[in-house]
């Protein structure tokens, strides 16, 4: 990780078909100099999960707007982790109410960005976390 782009996968699960927000965060991602794949709208878990191995990515973060996070956040940290992605970052956005964030992070999404986040905050999160994963390893 030290010499190469950080690799992010962004994806929306499930029907919701809002994408304006995931949009400006994909962009955002991109300027700060990491490498985005934005696989779209209306996809499942099994899509994401796959597409997140095959990919070789550092990072899947996940928007939802319609409600449906508790099922599908949670499905897509399972899957990526049964096919062997236990270093991937997993984080989500969207309109996630604040009761439901700590059943979230136990099911392994390890931060959550609601509306209103900046992208720095997004950035520095994902960078800071990355290189703390990098220090253990070394």
């Amino acid at each position: 990780m030290h010499n190469r782009k950080i690799r992010v996968l962004i994806a929306k699960p499930g029907l919701d078909g809002h994408d304006r927000g995931v949009k400006v965060v994909a962009r955002g991602l991109r300027d700060a100099g990491m490498e985005v794949i934005y696989l779209g709208l209306r996809l499942t878990p099994e899509q994401i999960a796959e597409a997140a191995i095959q990919e070789a990515v550092d990072v899947v973060g996940l928007d939802c707007l319609s409600g449906a996070h508790m099922a599908l956040f949670p499905k897509v940290v399972q899957l990526i982790r049964e096919k062997g992605g236990n270093d991937i970052l997993v984080i989500g956005g969207g309109i996630i109410p604040k009761k439901d964030i700590p059943k979230l992070r136990e099911a392994g999404i390890a931060q959550i960005f609601g509306p209103g986040t900046s992208l720095d905050e997004i950035v520095q999160y994902i960078e800071t976390y990355l290189r703390k994963s990098d220090d253990k390893e070394d």
